[in-house]
């Protein structure tokens, strides 16, 4: 135990010493000017000491908000945040100056930043190293990174950003059809065909040109026809064979369903995902409300006989207990006094 105590007691003396090394290093020198702020601002981009020019670009702001390198440091400060990985941060600095500077010569840089920080960030540490799929994970900042770089586009289509903008969209349209496929497979799992069917036209109506929508095809011809739709599941069918003739799912010109059929479940289980499932019903005056309150009164009951019969108490000694129950502190039925 003391060996644990002296290797924890070092450790925060060592994230102690680390910290306050660490705001020294980024404190800033209150008697700089301005011309001498940005130059150390901008030699600590070039030494890649991101978080030292931070500080020195904010003190430079806050300083000097009227001076002639403010809305320069305004910009650099996206840059200085985005190469720290502080996606967040980047965003927000960006959505500052596009409000702040709508008419800047620059502003396309500031969307460009903007975007490219949403495009990382679900990007963390393990992405880094690991084969992580990125198709299966929450869409949410590709879809915010794929409208700020459509944004840049739109408005600055000349922008020397907009090149590599619409590359990347490109790439993110490819995800964002990849996950509602795979959303939609998993709709298909739970039997909830209706949502797995409006998934796979998504798919094909807003996403073309992307490799998902042959993909998408193939779960509206499935779920038409688990759901009986025959003329839907042809019409898709048809349009497979048509569009995409070597698709996994065709099979010597038969279409094969990726998931097989299981009629277990209840029409309201499917049609709801599985989240509800049909119960019998109950008897007339019954609620759950009162089952559920019967079976918790069961259970604390069987758990004061085992207690007794740990203390060997007689059947006199149980019957007397059932009688004129004691109640603890802890007894979960005493909010029902």
């Amino acid at each position: 135990m003391h060996l644990k105590h002296l290797l924890l007691i070092a450790s925060l003396v060592l994230i102690a010493a680390c910290g306050s090394k660490k705001e020294k290093e980024d404190a800033v020198d209150e008697n700089l000017s301005e011309t001498e702020l940005y130059q150390q601002a901008q030699n600590d981009l070039n030494n890649e000491n991101y978080s030292a020019a931070t500080s020195k670009l904010k003190a430079l702001e806050s300083r000097y908000p009227f001076g002639r390198y403010a809305e320069q440091a305004q910009l650099e400060l996206i840059y200085a945040y985005y190469k720290s990985q502080e996606t967040e941060a980047s965003r927000s600095a960006a959505e500052r100056f596009i409000r702040l500077h709508p008419q800047h010569p620059n502003v396309d840089y500031a969307y460009y930043l903007k975007g490219l920080a949403s495009f990382d960030q679900d990007r963390g540490l393990l992405s880094r190293f690991l084969p992580l799929d990125m198709t299966k994970r929450d869409p949410g900042a590709a879809r915010d990174s794929f409208n700020e770089f459509a944004q840049l586009t739109s408005r600055f289509p000349n922008s020397r950003y907009a090149p590599d903008a619409k590359a990347r969209m490109v790439y993110l349209r490819n995800l964002l059809a990849a996950y509602e496929i795979h959303v939609a497979h998993y709709y298909l799992k739970r039997e909830a065909y209706v949502a797995a069917a409006n998934r796979g036209r998504y798919v094909v109506e807003n996403l073309q040109e992307t490799p998902a929508v042959g993909d998408g095809l193939a779960v509206m011809v499935e779920a038409y026809q688990r759901l009986t739709l025959d003329e839907l599941a042809a019409t898709s069918l048809e349009t497979l064979k048509l569009n995409y003739p070597d698709h996994p799912s065709l099979q010597n010109g038969q279409f094969v369903p990726l998931e097989e059929e299981d009629d277990n479940r209840s029409w309201l289980g499917k049609y709801t995902l599985g989240l509800i499932e049909s119960k019998p019903p109950l008897p007339p005056g019954e609620t759950r409300a009162n089952q559920d309150i019967r079976r918790m009164y069961e259970e604390a009951r069987q758990e004061i006989r085992a207690d007794l019969k740990q203390g060997e108490e007689t059947p006199e000694a149980v019957e007397a207990a059932d009688r004129k129950p004691k109640r603890a502190w802890w007894n979960p039925l005493r909010l029902l006094d």
